[in-house]
């Protein structure tokens, strides 16, 4: 069995989960999330708690099993909590700043990056931390590795966008010669 998958999934309060059976629809104060469901994955709702079972050992449905439990984790936690990730902008004269549906960037380049934030997702800046929340985990951690893709930490300086609290591992440089 999956260790992950047998878990039940606490529904909270405020969270009203409708079932059928390709679908599981989460709504809650901060949103509405679906979660397709595929063959092989059998759902139930027991009192404030969702039951995720698989309808035989076949590889693919144990594969599935607790794929399928923490993305309807990620959809009850989501449209009740939310998620939230934090990046830093680590370099002189690096900004970041929001002009209406726009995330825009300054990180060294000739030109400022301009990226359309996703709907959904919530973004605040404060120095040279961008806060990015929203309900759905997947499209907040995709927005978030855009983001850092457009200059990832260099391992030399350091500089870049990073993840609040990840650790860059630093090269040394090259070594001079003395006496040449």
């Amino acid at each position: 069995m999956s260790r992950v998958g047998i878990r039940p999934i606490p529904v909270t309060e405020g969270v009203n989960v409708e079932l059928t059976p390709t679908k599981l629809t989460a709504r809650g104060s901060l949103g509405v999330l679906e979660v397709n469901l595929p063959h092989g994955v059998i759902v139930t709702q027991k009192e404030n708690q969702i039951l995720v079972n698989r309808i035989s050992d076949a590889k693919p449905h144990k594969a599935l099993h607790g794929t399928i439990r923490n993305l309807i984790r990620n959809a009850i936690v989501g449209v009740s909590a939310g998620f939230e990730k934090r990046l830093e902008l680590v370099g002189i004269g690096y900004r970041a700043a929001i002009e209406g549906p726009e995330l825009v960037l300054q990180v060294g380049f000739t030109h400022s990056v301009k990226m359309p934030v996703p709907e959904g997702l919530q973004v605040k800046i404060e120095k040279n931390i961008i806060s990015i929340s929203g309900a759905d985990k997947q499209k907040l951690g995709q927005f978030c590795a855009e983001i850092r893709a457009v200059r990832p930490p260099e391992p030399y300086k350091g500089k870049g966008i990073r993840y609040q609290g990840e650790q860059v591992r630093m090269k040394q440089g090259k070594a001079v010669k003395a006496g040449a």
